[in-house]
């Protein structure tokens, strides 16, 4: 099992921040604000997602390929790493490591238990 390492700290989302995240992780590729505004429903005015779009740039999330106008933007990890990045931080955070993952494990179905196993196994 491969431990990905992000380069900074993992940060925790706001409700239009995890919106565009999770849009940027649905639809692989570069968009624009205004391709961002379209996508997300409700009524943003391109303004705010271009405060949004250049917080989560500054947060390491997003890129943004400045060479043309309009800007374009990307997710520049996975959704999967970005929740590793955050588990490991939660679990760099406390004292026993080893009842927070007991707890954790303990919740979990049949199904992702023997997930856990043959991801250990392998």
């Amino acid at each position: 099992m491969e431990i990905i390492a992000l380069r900074e700290a993992p940060v925790a989302l706001g409700d239009l921040e995890r919106s565009v995240m999770d849009l940027l992780w649905d639809q692989p590729g570069a968009h624009t604000a205004n391709d961002v505004r379209d996508a997300l429903a409700g009524d943003l005015a391109v303004t705010t997602v271009l405060t949004v779009l250049s917080r989560l740039e500054k947060k390491g999330l997003v890129r943004r390929d400045g060479g043309r106008r309009p800007h374009r933007y990307a997710a520049a990890s996975s959704r999967e790493d970005h929740t590793v990045g955050l588990l490991n931080e939660v679990l760099g955070s406390v004292p026993d490591r080893e009842a927070v993952l007991a707890r954790f494990i303990g919740g979990i179905g049949p199904d992702e238990a023997a997930a856990v196993r043959r991801l250990l196994e392998s």
